[in-house]
């Protein structure tokens, strides 16, 4: 008797931390774009933050969602997808205020004007917007086209995890571009390396698609090069200074 409630009790601490762990999962992802947002807003200053990484992760969850359709994993990366987006969309509606705010009479770009020198360089939040639904829209149509062939299928989650593994880069490169880290946050990155690892690790117990955690380790490499960057153009600054 004594031994049945003792398995109960760990398979209901079991399916709680199991339920924690999604919920980690599910919304994880969005803490470490919060100190970014109020750093933007801090200072009315997009400069440091690359907004290609949203472009990076909104392609990346589209594919993902429809990776879904595809081969059923689990609905916890599924909604992780759905949240992401979202918080995507809310740090490009920020940019796009504070861009809008500090432009001084210059011309803005559309999408509409199909040139690919200002492309992901809009003036509106309105032209991510359509892009993201024009996006969606083909994905959905060259799905509906080639649901039943696995290699499809398979290329798709490829792809989508492809996207998410190069999340870092456009950050990465910015900082180089510029030199400098300063504007972008130390915590967002800080954050971005704890929840890859934590997802790689959820990734391998839980025995998903290989090219999630495949994905998970490319990221945490980059995350690894960012910081060594801040310490490196720290350095820099410093010895400037002296």
């Amino acid at each position: 008797m004594d031994v049945g409630v003792g398995e109960e009790e760990v398979e209901r601490a079991w399916s709680l931390l199991s339920w924690g762990a999604s919920c980690v999962m599910v919304f994880g992802g969005v803490l470490p774009y919060v100190p970014q947002y109020q750093e933007i807003q801090r200072t009315s200053n997009t400069d440091g933050f690359s907004t290609r990484v949203c472009l990076v992760l909104l392609l990346a969850n589209i594919l993902r969602i429809f990776f879904w359709i595809g081969r059923q994993f689990e609905l916890t990366l599924l909604l992780q997808s759905v949240v992401m987006i979202l918080t995507m969309l809310a740090m490009l509606h920020l940019c796009c205020s504070v861009q809008n705010s500090n432009r001084v009479a210059t011309k803005q770009h559309h999408i509409t004007d199909l040139d690919l020198r200002y492309f992901w360089c809009w003036s509106g939040f309105e032209d991510y917007l359509l892009f993201c639904f024009a996006f969606t829209m083909m994905c959905a149509f060259i799905t509906f086209l080639f649901l039943d062939s696995t290699l499809f299928v398979e290329m798709l989650g490829s792809l989508a995890v492809l996207f998410e593994a190069m999340l870092g880069l456009p950050q990465l490169l910015q900082n180089f571009q510029n030199q400098s880290t300063r504007g972008m946050s130390v915590k967002m990155v800080l954050l971005w390396l704890a929840g890859d690892v934590f997802k790689t690790t959820y990734f391998v117990v839980n025995e998903s698609p290989a090219q999630f955690w495949v994905c998970g380790t490319a990221q945490i490499l980059v995350d690894v090069a960012i910081l060594l960057q801040v310490f490196y153009y720290g350095q820099e600054s410093r010895a400037k200074l002296g």
